[in-house]
């Protein structure tokens, strides 16, 4: 099959499958799938796709996708890669290649790129020796019999040339020589464009794949029906795509290349570094260029580290793929020594949420966390001492590099890259050497102390520089509802530097997830949880929080017993689920953590919204002013968010058709109370719907307590009764159930929720309408549950950061990539 690929072609060629092991019939057209070589120029599988199309006769057809289901995908990566496929979209049709793009979104997923590679008479992709590629091409062989070859369009040493690893900079710098140096005195000869193509509109009808053209959609609104994490914010001042690639580079070139053998160390140096990872990473760029440009420029130790140090992480990855993740990946001294010392004590146990946030209490450290989390980049000197730096804080040596990859890779623009897994592994002692002195924790793995490198740079400036703005212009914001939706979307947003006020018309902050604290006479406090009674946990978005809220007791699960009742009190089933979870000590702990250090006014029912001359937003309650704002988000139930946004959006109409359920709650509290053969009970074909013992759950108050949830249509038919004529009849119905009948509790009260759940939810994460600067969202909008409720506030989030950070401007010829300067 590759018998008249050119030379230079052939040796970066792996053919994962050959046509002699093909057992294929004859394909119908040459496959390119692009992924991580975004360009259509200096492209080596590109060119060995033409080539192989040439040599048998057939037409060429490029596929693009962009899946939803790699890890870490967010706005940030996603809206990175669109950038990029935007400009290469653009570049395939100016050189007459044919090509289709199709993002994975809500309403049209499917299995195109295998039922294409079935047809395809050859795949070609690249090589890229990381998850979840590595896994993705696996399968797809696993499933078609259609020959496979793998070209590698990052190296200038080609991996399967020298095929072997290196841990030694030396060895890799001469066995490595002859392409480098060869590449470097020679320009990439592209291949003739001299084969047919497929045509595209051809290829949409059989397999029924909508190509997506973006140069003509607004990529936030894409964006929005993607399942991913919308906490994540694109960076705005790094864009994706090769014009922006190469309008950095030329940038450096002029300005900073040759300071580059001095500065490469100093973080607050401007222009002390390229920033070009991330467009190597999913070769936007081409590094064959990049290292002529540098060799021009007589950048010697600038093309050490593209070319050394990055390959040699690139071949590393290529033999361990299976293992970048576990400390197999680390020397065994390395590994030895760290397992030694891993009983040693920690100075802290922190949780992912605590150093996802920057909230470790080292300045340096979370300030280099803030640079990832803002700005997508992190220095590559402080890189090495922000990772070292966890392997004290946490349990294991291997939760520290897991927690630290994951850091790296869910909010750095170049993660997943095979120099990124290298940089990591090296805080780790990969490409390093043992220390002479051995200590607690680190053993004899070179450690970095945090205020030492503090001392080492200037602290202020770099903090200033981290800190700087993530768009040009950021809105103040107004989040109207303290739930977890409100809090959840507030958080984010103020995470990535905006100016949040959330307003809550209780007396703290919870919403659906409030907790009941009341005070008997004879000091006697009780605590119940009178509206959500526990929550799952499915979605990977929301998983990872509530890991991380297990850690910090947050929440405890609960294992309470859960049962079917019929309408007399039999048992009819076991109700199996999710593992359930719970705040502790009480359900609105969850809100409470979540607003720690927000701006919460409580105790304020916004009731106007009012627009002002300058296209912003006043709040009012009632006759008092609560200020004037560019952006409202209103978490409410459906119709009083209605009602607010009512002549000011387009949203009020779609929110109008939501119809909300209402529920009459009993609580009661008294040691007389049995234990229930149940921790809960969904009841059918009876006045109540659900049976509760509080007291069951871990944390809870001793004094025994049952939630009794009335059903909607109950509920409906009793709207207007009175608390306490609520109350006697659901406890004769919860007597006449269970035979719990106590009278004159110690505790008894009723509550009504007007609004307990959407009875039909809308199929959106949440609404924003730009125009105006105003967006809805809630459990209402995608489901009821608590899990509902928080994946609506990170969208809502999403919704507003992708407003302010993706320029929606046409294709400019020559972009412009801002160079964010230390001394503005």
């Amino acid at each position: 099959m590759d018998s008249s690929l050119p030379e230079e072609l052939r040796e970066r060629t792996r053919w994962v499958r050959s046509s002699e092991q093909a057992n294929h019939r004859p394909g119908e057209f040459v496959l390119y799938w692009m992924h991580n070589a975004l360009r259509a120029h200096e492209n080596p599988a590109l060119d060995v796709a033409i080539s192989l199309a040439r040599q048998n006769g057939l037409p060429l057809l490029v596929y693009h996708g962009l899946s939803e289901d790699y890890p870490f995908a967010s706005d940030r990566i996603h809206t990175f890669l669109l950038q990029g496929h935007r400009d290469v979209q653009r570049e395939l049709s100016e050189r007459g290649i044919s090509a289709v793009f199709h993002p994975q979104r809500q309403g049209d997923r499917g299995p195109y790129l295998r039922n294409l590679a079935r047809d395809a008479a050859v795949l070609v992709t690249e090589e890229i020796p990381v998850q979840p590629l590595v896994g993705w091409l696996e399968r797809l062989t696993q499933t078609t019999d259609t020959p496979v070859a793998a070209v590698d369009t990052t190296c200038l040493a080609p991996v399967m040339a020298l095929n072997r690893d290196y841990t030694s900079a030396s060895s890799f710098r001469r066995d490595a020589a002859r392409w480098h140096q060869g590449l470097l005195e020679n320009s990439y000869q592209e291949q003739a464009i001299d084969c047919a193509m497929c045509d595209p509109e051809w290829i949409e009808q059989r397999y029924s794949l909508r190509s997506v053209d973006l140069s003509r959609i607004d990529l936030a609104e894409l964006l929005k029906h993607c399942k991913i994490d919308h906490s994540v914010a694109p960076v705005a001042e790094t864009p994706g795509g090769t014009r922006a690639g190469y309008a950095r580079w030329q940038h450096f070139l002029q300005s900073g290349v040759q300071r580059y053998r001095y500065s490469r160390n100093n973080p607050v140096s401007p222009d002390g570094s390229s920033r070009m990872s991330a467009y190597l990473h999913y070769g936007m760029v081409s590094p064959f260029r990049i290292a002529r440009d540098a060799a021009k420029a007589g950048a010697q130790k600038y093309l050490d580290e593209l070319l050394v140090w990055r390959e040699m992480a690139f071949h590393f990855c290529f033999h361990h793929t299976e293992v970048l993740d576990s400390l197999e990946a680390i020397p065994t001294w390395a590994r030895e020594t760290l397992i030694k010392h891993a009983n040693d004590a920690r100075l802290k146990n922190c949780s992912w949420e605590r150093l996802s946030r920057g909230h470790s209490d080292q300045p340096l450290w979370d300030a280099a966390q803030r640079s990832l989390l803002k700005h997508g980049e992190l220095h590559n000197n402080v890189r090495m001492t922000w990772g070292k730096s966890t392997i004290p804080w946490l349990s294991s040596p291997l939760r520290a590099l897991q927690l630290t990859l994951d850091l790296n890779h869910r909010y750095a623009l170049d993660g997943r890259n095979p120099s990124s897994y290298g940089g990591i592994l090296w805080c780790f002692g990969q490409f390093d050497r043992p220390d002479s002195n051995e200590k607690p924790v680190y053993g004899k793995l070179p450690s970095r102390d945090l205020e030492t490198q503090a001392s080492r740079i200037d602290l202020k400036r770099f903090l200033k520089h981290i800190d700087r703005p993530i768009a040009g212009r950021l809105p103040t914001v107004a989040i109207i509802g303290g739930g977890i939706s409100g809090l959840i979307a507030a958080r984010t947003l103020c995470d990535h530097g905006l100016d949040v006020t959330v307003f809550e018309k209780a007396r703290g902050v919870g919403g659906r997830t409030s907790t009941r604290r009341t005070d008997l006479q004879d000091g006697t406090q009780v605590f119940v949880d009178h509206g959500a009674q526990y929550f799952t946990a499915r979605d990977p978005r929301f998983c990872r929080y509530v890991q991380s809220w297990l850690h910090d007791g947050v929440v405890q699960p609960w294992t309470g017993r859960v049962v079917q009742l019929d309408s007399k009190g039999a048992v009819v089933s076991e109700k199996v689920s999710a593992p359930r979870y719970v705040g502790s000590p009480g359900m609105n702990a969850i809100a409470k953590h979540l607003a720690s250090n927000l701006r919460v006014n409580a105790g304020t029912r916004v009731t106007k919204l009012a627009q002002t001359g300058e296209q912003r937003w006043a709040l009012h309650a009632d006759d008092t002013s609560l200020g004037d704002f560019d952006v409202v988000l209103i978490s409410a139930p459906a119709p009083q968010t209605a009602d607010l946004l009512a002549g000011h959006t387009r949203l009020e109409s779609i929110i109008r058709d939501v119809q909300m359920e209402p529920c009459w709650t009993l609580m009661m509290a008294d040691e007389r109370i049995d234990d229930l053969p149940f921790g809960g009970a969904v009841v059918h074909q009876s006045p109540i719907g659900w049976i509760g013992v509080n007291s069951s759950k871990p944390g809870r108050d001793p004094l025994p307590s049952v939630v009794v949830q009335a059903t909607p249509m109950w509920t409906r038919q009793h709207l207007d009764t009175s608390s306490d004529a609520v109350q006697a009849e659901l406890a004769v119905v919860l007597a006449d159930l269970t035979g719990l009948r106590i009278e004159s509790p110690r505790y008894q009260t009723a509550h009504r929720w007007m609004y307990s759940h959407a009875k039909c939810s809308l199929n959106e994460e949440a609404l924003f309408d730009p125009a105006v600067g105003l967006g809805a969202f809630g459990d209402w909008c995608c489901g009821t549950k608590v899990e509902a409720a928080f994946l609506s506030g990170m969208a809502m989030a999403g919704s507003v950061l992708r407003h302010y950070t993706i320029d929606r401007a046409p294709f400019q010829d020559k972009p412009s990539v801002t160079q964010p300067s230390l001394f503005d």
